[in-house]
């Protein structure tokens, strides 16, 4: 739900918003969160941040670290978005309704401001890059049933239980979590993976 989600892989972002109000410069190996946040590599950018690949050192896992601008507006856009993902995930506790889970939220005050940053899970890769890898020729039945469950069980569970309706619904925010290609790729159970969404307050709100 994202008008970054993962970010762009196809163009980079450019160095003219790496400035005050814009995003922090990341660089391999540098920490976050009091050395917890050890990052890896880049995943991918968008308008509001970019994301990187993570080492949790506390859980010894990897993670997704979205940070976001730090000009005043991107800060709010970021305490709303850490808000619903909040509720996305603690209406989630058994995991089982294929949600993408925010793990972790702090900021980070760097050369060009404070940044809100947002640890969430390092799911696979998404449909989009599943569909390249098996050369656009399509998937197997069982393999689009399974794909669909998941993806119906999660966006059910958004609009009926916490009134979100995802409005940007592409092969790109769609990850995988276990091998549909066990020689090719981590893919197989879909996860949703939710960002710049809406909360609903006693209705049925539409996302950005």
């Amino acid at each position: 739900m994202s008008s970054c989600s993962s970010g762009s892989e196809e163009e980079d972002e450019g160095l003219d918003s790496y400035r005050k109000g814009g995003y922090h410069a990341v660089k391999i190996a540098d920490s976050f969160a009091a050395g917890r946040y050890i990052a890896q590599k880049k995943l991918g950018w968008g308008e509001f941040s970019t994301v990187w690949l993570a080492y949790d050192t506390q859980s010894s896992k990897y993670v997704a670290l979205k940070i976001q601008k730090s000009a005043p507006q991107f800060a709010q856009a970021a305490l709303h978005e850490i808000d619903v993902l909040s509720a996305i995930t603690n209406g989630d506790p058994s995991n089982t309704k294929f949600v993408g889970h925010l793990v972790d939220h702090f900021k980070h005050t760097g050369p060009n401001g404070q940044h809100s940053c947002m640890v969430l899970e390092f799911l696979g890769d998404n449909l989009l890059r599943l569909i390249k890898y098996n050369r656009y020729k399509g998937l197997a039945m069982n393999q689009v049933r399974e794909i669909c469950k998941c993806i119906l069980i999660a966006l059910d569970y958004l609009h009926r239980e916490l009134k979100l309706i995802h409005t940007d619904l592409k092969l790109e925010t769609f990850f995988c979590i276990r091998p549909l290609f066990p020689q090719k790729i981590r893919s197989g159970r879909e996860r949703l993976q939710s960002f710049n969404s809406r909360r609903a307050r006693g209705r049925t709100q539409v996302t950005e």
